[in-house]
């Protein structure tokens, strides 16, 4: 069986690489999709632009949002998810630079499942992500519309 893929959005090359080292460390083995901005994003979980031909019915495994994105911010594709109707069940875990609070609280809002300010410390960051990574993707037990996808 195919694996969904992680969907990280994310505008810093430098919190990319280092995101992606840490997923593959944890060896959960999930492809991992990059988007560089919201409008990619967006374009890849509805099927637009260089996407017009991804099969939408697969859907990511887990969203990992940065906030603050060039062209469409992540409250921005939150609330495109939210008002999109399709199902709540794709984790989104917020992974942001912001401690605003308005952002937080605008995040819980439109259906953020996590809100995490990444830290700035290098081993400190990549452990989050690895905490993460095993904790949405190992630990925690989803709907089972969304279909097996541990193993």
């Amino acid at each position: 069986m195919k694996r969904p893929p992680i969907l990280l959005v994310e505008d810093n090359r430098d919190d990319v690489e280092l995101t992606l080292h840490a997923l593959k460390e944890c060896g959960l083995g999930f492809p991992i999709v990059v988007a560089s901005d919201g409008e990619e994003a967006l374009d890849y979980l509805f099927g637009r632009g260089i996407y017009i031909n991804r099969d939408t019915r697969d859907r990511p495994v887990m969203i990992l949002l940065d906030l603050q994105l060039p062209r469409v911010d992540g409250l921005q594709v939150l609330r495109a998810l939210r008002d999109s109707g399709l199902p709540g069940h794709i984790p989104v875990v917020a992974l942001t630079t912001s401690d605003e609070e308005n952002d937080i609280i605008s995040a819980y809002k439109l259906g953020v499942n996590s809100y995490i300010r990444k830290p700035i410390d290098f081993d400190q960051f990549r452990e989050t992500v690895k905490q993460v990574g095993r904790y949405w993707l190992s630990s925690n037990t989803m709907p089972p519309s969304i279909g097996p996808y541990h193993g």
